[in-house]
């Protein structure tokens, strides 16, 4: 089932944020192109950021066009509407609409879809590290974003200070990881993400040990 929340035309949350701590998702690569997962689809903050196609027949509704379109899961909403639920921004409800019916299928407000899973591309983006406000050397936290293919993160390692090993980091919640293991941190930081595929990616030395928070740190690497 498919069901839409926020500005008709926005990106779902006002703030154009969501429960996995992604930002600016009104902005490239979300475009506004955005959904809530529940419980299957957000998998507790490990879907965030995978790529779905969505779809709604004349079946469905008269006002749907049948023309598969991409969201990025952004969200959660555990409400059980359906076994698979998709709460879609304004912009990505209407986009499964015929030319001219956008505000026409929004009406509808729920509706039955068809969605499949698909590769994640964002063009011209490498994988993006965001060192989180609240962040000290006891502590640091990291927003993870923009991976092609798979588009998660189910596990994140980090490595201080070129020391040879890589240490876990927790999930802290959607799309962000912490370590906090009660004494001081040295920078620079390297960070190993690892996707629902199963493979690694490592960005060395992406982290400056003089980071500042709330600044995304880019790295080199990409799916």
């Amino acid at each position: 089932m498919a069901t839409w929340y926020g500005a008709p035309t926005g990106a779902g949350p006002l703030d154009n944020g969501g429960a996995c701590g992604f930002k600016g998702t009104n902005q490239y690569p979300f475009s506004s192109m955005t959904s809530c997962g529940n419980e299957p689809i957000f998998k507790d903050g490990k879907g965030c950021g995978s790529c779905y196609q969505i779809r709604c027949l004349k079946s469905n509704h008269p006002a749907c066009s049948g023309v598969a379109q991409t969201v990025i899961i952004t969200d959660m909403n555990y409400y059980p509407v359906a076994k698979y639920h998709f709460d879609l921004s304004g912009t990505a409800f209407g986009s499964m609409a015929s030319w001219g019916l956008n505000d026409k299928l929004r009406h509808a407000g729920i509706i039955d879809m068809q969605f499949r899973r698909v590769p994640c591309n964002f063009p011209g983006l490498t994988i993006t590290f965001r060192v989180q406000h609240g962040s000290n050397p006891m502590y640091l936290a990291v927003l993870i974003e923009h991976e092609n293919k798979d588009g998660d993160v189910v596990q994140a390692d980090i490595m201080q200070s070129n020391s040879g090993h890589w240490e876990p980091m927790h999930e802290s919640w959607g799309s962000i990881w912490r370590i906090d293991p009660n004494r001081p941190l040295r920078g620079p930081f390297s960070m190993r993400i690892t996707n629902e595929s199963g493979r690694q990616l490592v960005a060395k030395n992406v982290i400056p040990a003089n980071y500042i928070p709330d600044v995304d740190y880019r790295s080199f690497v990409q799916y």
